[in-house]
């Protein structure tokens, strides 16, 4: 018997760039929206230049600010098949355990000392401290982590192959999503109390 693979990644471009044209209205897809091309005689080297990384984003509760890229605010890279993001980590800040449906992940220490790692198919870890000058890969749809064991704050430059990799946070997506109680119960061995405590902390939409 034979079955014919399916595969989906960003489209190979058809000319040297598309930077988006805001005069047209955009294209919906199931998971973005493309805007037409303006004439390439129109692109000017401002187009190509992103300067939004200067600087930390803001951080959140865990101690870690990003600031993602996407050719929604770098129209230089639509219809490459990339997008990035620059992370801060507070010291003992993490990010949590996610993972990215759509892309592979490199992660690039700019400065500080970053336990990182990912989780294969198998449940076998990957990890370890890797230091400023250090890159680390994080194949596409495994669960990976990060979290700053210095004693001063850690900037991360990560770089992933699709300009809209998606992004599913284990612990948001588990209890903030509204699965069923019951079901979380069961799967996890908590009580009701402890299950309505954790939808607390990371559904937005609770009332407390």
């Amino acid at each position: 018997m034979h079955g014919d693979g399916i595969l989906a990644s960003d489209p190979d471009p058809i000319q040297d760039f598309c930077i988006p044209n805001p005069k047209f209205g955009a294209i919906r897809t199931a998971h973005l929206s493309i805007l037409p091309c303006k004439n390439s005689s129109e692109a000017t080297t401002d187009d190509f230049v992103f300067s939004g990384l200067k600087s930390t984003g803001n951080f959140t509760e865990t101690g870690l600010a990003t600031i993602p890229v996407n050719p929604a605010i770098f129209p230089g890279i639509n219809t490459l098949g990339m997008s990035f993001v620059r992370a801060d980590l507070k010291v003992g800040g993490i990010n949590p355990p996610h993972f990215h449906p759509r892309a592979t992940e490199i992660a690039y220490v700019v400065q500080g000392s970053v336990y990182s790692g990912f989780v294969d198919s198998n449940n076998r870890i990957f990890a370890r401290v890797i230091e400023q000058g250090e890159v680390m890969v994080f194949p596409k749809g495994l669960l990976h982590f990060q979290m700053n064991v210095g004693e001063k704050p850690a900037t991360i430059f990560a770089s992933l192959n699709s300009q809209n990799p998606g992004l599913q946070k284990i612990p948001t997506a588990t209890f903030g999503s509204g699965i069923n109680e019951e079901l979380l119960e069961k799967a996890f061995g908590l009580s009701h109390k402890q299950i309505g405590t954790m939808k607390r902390r990371f559904d937005p939409k609770t009332v407390t």
